[in-house]
């Protein structure tokens, strides 16, 4: 239906619920990428898809972490608005070895109104998407 591509991602909502277990059984994957932030109590929900993942035999590419900081435009720091990170964990816990974080920044959140994500650039992104095209 699609045609021919080299990547499809389906974005489900969070967690081991009916809608990931019907995809994860219904469609042909290489793979899926987790998306998190930096909440403590969202890392437990990735650890369940991770888990849910492994059951099915289906691996965990990377994760993404979400909103992981801000970097102020007047002083250069790095801040962890929504707290400090425990992706490396996670990540360590299950032998996932691709990790990306993106920040909060306005640029993003106007490439995606704007409906021009693709153009974005995200070096943020680059390790990520470099480990998905070996595949």
């Amino acid at each position: 239906m699609w045609g021919d591509v080299d990547f499809m991602f389906v974005d489900m909502p969070p967690g081991t619920g009916d809608v990931p277990l019907t995809v994860f059984q219904s469609l042909p994957l290489d793979g899926i990428l987790v998306v998190t932030s930096p909440q403590e109590l969202v890392g437990m929900i990735v650890e369940k898809a991770a888990n849910m993942a492994a059951m099915m035999n289906i691996p965990v590419l990377g994760i993404v972490e979400n909103m992981s900081y801000f970097k102020c435009d007047s002083c250069g720091k790095e801040h962890r608005i929504f707290g400090e990170s425990h992706v490396d964990d996670i990540a360590a816990r299950h032998g996932i070895h691709n990790v990306a974080r993106m920040p909060i920044q306005h640029e993003i959140a106007a490439a995606c109104d704007a409906g021009r994500v693709e153009m974005l650039e995200a070096p943020f992104l680059e390790a990520l998407a470099e480990a998905l095209e070996k595949l």
